[in-house]
């Protein structure tokens, strides 16, 4: 995996997970590679893996059985969904329209649940 230095190397672990959730690669209640198969494949430390799983743990997209390993957590698409939609209304968006604003432009949003 390529790493970009703009965010936290876990950070870009965590949404590489999110987003094969997404995608339909790892399906709710499915198990997730453990933390060392994920290290080997992304080529970082077991422990930047870690903090990874333990903050989708914390949003509710992973769930641990303890001496089995991670699972997708139920509803866990539909979760990622409404947080990256928050993310992209706090963070993103108010970037778009300053940025649009300041060529001339305008954007009219409308949220769908």
């Amino acid at each position: 995996m390529q790493f970009s230095e703009d965010k936290p190397i876990w950070r870009q672990i965590y949404e590489l997970i999110s987003m094969r959730v997404l995608a339909g690669e790892w399906l709710e209640g499915e198990r997730v590679v453990s933390v060392r198969e994920m290290a080997t494949s992304v080529g970082v430390n077991p422990n930047t893996v870690m903090r990874s799983y333990e903050h989708l743990e914390a949003d509710g997209i992973i769930f641990n059985r303890r001496g089995i390993g991670f699972f997708v957590a139920e509803g866990a698409k539909d979760h990622i969904k409404q947080l990256e939609r928050k993310k992209f209304m706090d963070e993103e968006l108010p970037k778009l329209k300053e940025r649009l604003a300041h060529i001339g432009l305008t954007i009219e949003v409308r949220v769908k649940d």
